[in-house]
């Protein structure tokens, strides 16, 4: 099972409430009473994002935080990275000299696969999207993501 971390969730979460007022600065105190997340945790992400150049910040008595970018321009994927860093299915797919087993397992090459397919799905859905929540997802090509039923 990949799971993201608790942050990565939220700085998703965060990053998809801005997109969806990109109108407004928001203020870590007023992001983490809209989104119901503790605000040391909202300020712990922000602080995460502004470095991951995912949202920007203004000090002072007006100050808050906006997206860097519009939010059709910023995917889940960076939003995942900013947070996390490199996102690998196994140890593997983002730090090979880590294994024992690199240099002969014979699923590596398909962990790189499988790993480059969860970055590409994660990279196509983009925040404006998230901030639809009745809205179809799509790609970035416009183009609905193949439904899939388990038989």
């Amino acid at each position: 099972m990949v799971i993201l971390s608790k942050l990565a969730d939220y700085g998703v979460i965060i990053a998809t409430h801005l997109a969806a007022h990109p109108e407004r600065q928001m203020t870590a105190a007023a992001l983490a009473k809209d989104t119901s997340l503790p605000r040391a945790t909202v300020a712990k992400v922000l602080k995460a994002l502004a470095h991951g150049n995912v949202v920007t910040g203004a000090r002072g008595a007006a100050g808050g935080y906006r997206l860097a970018r519009e939010g059709n321009a910023i995917s889940v994927a960076d939003v995942v990275a900013a947070i996390d860093g490199a996102m690998g299915v196994t140890e593997c797919t983002v730090h090979d000299s880590d294994c024992s087993r690199t240099h002969f397992c014979a699923t590596r090459p398909h962990w790189q696969r499988i790993n480059v397919a969860v970055n590409t799905a994660l990279g196509a859905i983009t925040l404006a999207e998230m901030s639809n929540p009745f809205g179809p997802l799509t790609t970035r090509t416009g183009a609905a993501p193949e439904a899939r039923t388990t038989p």
